[in-house]
């Protein structure tokens, strides 16, 4: 019995040292941005089954013979969420991890979104581990935008790469190719024979240029309704550049509504412009009532040179124009495992994926394609999941298992040196 508290204590000793050091690092990382706890798990380390008869009764009942840390497992629970004033910064809400690398390294996965554009613009880490993600494939050779996209599609997991993204970024100029007009004409009577209306027209070469439509009540009328003369003019804004003028004719049923129009298009600096008058009531009309200011859309983009990159709820890493336009030009992909406990760790908010977590895995919907399968919040950044009671409790059962152990450990000295001293005599 002597020689068994000797072991007993000895193996309590090692055990609740172990153990006061998780739970220290833990308490040591209350502050770390995305910080995972782990908790320490106990077993015995061999039991002795005592047998005892009482009213017939057979009663088995085990004592302990040792300690041993059986694991020590991760906490899942959702740290602390903050906020934060850069959009780089993120936080998963609920499920999964970022993926990091180094250049040609291994990818780890972390909970930690503390995430900023180096000077390269890749979107890295504190430390420079590259974020792992899917280009949108938008950009061209010569940082030109191909297309706009309001979202990524996310990539097979085998795919994905550092987000990289240009110092310098051309959102194109996007010609207008159709610009409609609404306006009332009147019928011609007090001296409202003349009706201009304009709007505003992009060229290829990114210039903002006027197409101007000017209406004049014909000489020669032919009941019923009214017929109009209109010139159709694209120029510069300055006025010194005309580049195309177009003739046609109008004419309106009694109702006013519009029934026929000859002038369909015109040459914008390189580029045709479809012109819309409207059908019936619907643009162009020609009502005896009092005459108001005309209104006209016209579709187009100007140009746009970039003026940052931030990140969504969604991951995608958004490219804003001075123009006023973004587009998606990249998704920042999120893993999951079959067993996150089962993840090793590397450091306080880093892991690698193991057997035991199995391979990392992308949701599907139910479409089949690849989703982040959680939300991610911009401005945001997750804490520890440490709780600091909770931690401070546990650390003081500790301590005083670390004391009866050692008193154990003590006291089956004192009883072996009085053993020994009585085998003397």
């Amino acid at each position: 019995m002597m020689t068994q508290a000797f072991y007993t204590g000895i193996s309590g000793l090692k055990v609740y040292s172990n153990g006061i050091d998780v739970i220290s690092d833990n308490l040591a990382n209350i502050s770390t941005t995305g910080f995972r706890a782990y908790d320490a798990q106990y077993s015995s380390l061999f039991e002795s089954t005592l047998s005892s008869a009482s009213s017939n009764l057979l009663q088995s009942n085990t004592v302990g013979v040792g300690v041993q840390m059986q694991t020590t497992a991760m906490s899942l629970e959702q740290g602390t969420i903050s906020l934060s004033d850069k959009s780089t910064d993120l936080a998963i809400m609920g499920d999964g991890w970022f993926g990091i690398e180094k250049k040609d390294g291994k990818p780890l996965f972390t909970r930690a979104g503390d995430f900023v554009f180096d000077a390269n613009n890749d979107l890295v880490t504190n430390d420079g581990y590259y974020v792992l993600g899917t280009m949108g494939k938008n950009i061209s050779a010569d940082n030109i935008l191909t297309k706009s996209l309001v979202e990524v599609p996310l990539g097979d997991i085998t795919q994905q790469s550092k987000l990289r993204f240009p110092k310098t970024l051309t959102f194109p100029p996007q010609p207008t190719k159709q610009a409609k007009f609404m306006a009332n004409l009147g019928v011609g009577k007090e001296g409202h024979e003349v009706i201009t209306v304009g709007a505003s027209v992009i060229d290829a070469q990114n210039s903002r240029n006027e197409l101007k439509l000017t209406f004049t009540r014909s000489a020669i009328q032919t009941p019923p309704g009214t017929q109009w003369d209109v010139v159709a003019t694209v120029k510069s804004l300055d006025g010194e550049t005309i580049y195309d003028t177009k003739n046609g004719k109008v004419a309106f049923d009694e109702g006013g509504a519009l029934i026929s129009s000859t002038l369909s298009s015109i040459n914008n600096n390189g580029t045709n412009i479809a012109i819309d008058l409207g059908k019936g009531y619907d643009g162009i009309v020609s009502i005896d009532i009092p005459v108001v200011s005309g209104s006209s859309t016209a579709d187009g983009i100007k140009g746009g040179e970039l003026q940052g990159y931030s990140i969504n709820q969604n991951g995608e890493v958004i490219a804003t124009f001075t123009n006023g336009m973004q587009s998606s030009v990249g998704k920042i992909a999120v893993y999951h495992f079959q067993n996150d406990q089962g993840l090793e760790r590397i450091s306080g908010t880093r892991f690698a994926q193991s057997s035991n977590s199995g391979k990392a895995i992308f949701y599907k919907d139910a479409n089949g394609k690849n989703i982040l399968g959680t939300e991610i919040a911009n401005f945001r950044l997750e804490g520890s999941n440490v709780e600091m009671s909770e931690g401070l409790t546990e650390l003081i059962i500790l301590q005083r298992a670390y004391d009866a152990n050692s008193k154990s450990v003590t006291t089956a000295d004192q009883m072996i040196q009085k053993a020994l001293s009585m085998d003397a005599r």
